[in-house]
């Protein structure tokens, strides 16, 4: 097992988010603030290819965007790890990745009701390949009519919101009381109802479906 910390980068514009992010995550035992950038440009001038295991990306950046920051951090270096923070609601930026870049890639909103924990957890879990979307955001998220996740029954979004999440098939068993082979049958049918082929990327082309066939109204 690996006991070396989390070297984590952040990239935020605005100072006095950027020293609170530093300051928090500074205080976690298994993370390490290895960057602190003020932009993109300062970003790769600073992040290098091997030394950075998640970088905590602002969406709205003054000298560009986070999201083609990461873009270009992870083709210098595919082993990175990209969680994006944005005090807008622009969750269908995810849309535009492919299947196989979207599983390096995590969410939060600013504006939620995202913690210092929520936040540890997401790039842990960023730090492991799994992908984070804010919870909150999830939960109002509603489909949009005529499309395929309207199609979907009850269960069957409340599961694909769930596997949303990043939650394991043992995870959603577990949360709903249903056993595993339940939530496996759910997500053939989920699956078969978006016209998504069962493999290898199934779970994450079933996501990005669910962030493009979705809103949520305004909190």
């Amino acid at each position: 097992m690996n006991d070396s910390p989390i070297r984590v980068a952040i990239v935020e514009d605005h100072q006095l988010y950027r020293d609170l992010l530093k300051s928090a995550l500074d205080e976690v035992p298994n993370i390490d603030v290895v960057v602190a950038a003020s932009g993109s440009t300062h970003a790769r001038l600073l992040i290098h290819p091997g030394e950075v295991d998640v970088a905590l990306l602002d969406i709205e950046l003054a000298d560009g965007n986070g999201i083609g920051l990461g873009v270009v951090l992870r083709r210098a270096d595919p082993d990175l790890h990209i969680v994006l923070i944005s005090a807008q609601d622009v969750l269908e930026i995810l849309t535009t990745l492919s299947p196989d870049e979207r599983k390096h890639w995590s969410y939060l909103s600013k504006s939620s009701s995202t913690s210092l924990t929520m936040l540890v957890e997401t790039i842990e879990k960023a730090s492991r390949g799994e992908a984070v979307i804010d919870p909150e955001l999830l939960l109002r998220s509603k489909p949009r009519l005529g499309t395929r996740v309207s199609s979907l029954t009850p269960r069957q979004f409340e599961i694909l919101r769930l596997v949303a999440t990043g939650l394991s098939n043992q995870g959603i068993a577990e949360l709903l009381g249903i056993a595993s082979n339940s939530v496996v049958n759910h997500l053939s049918a989920i699956y078969a109802t978006l016209g998504i082929p069962e493999g290898n990327n199934a779970r994450v082309s079933s996501v990005l479906a669910f962030l493009n066939d979705t809103s949520r109204p305004a909190a």
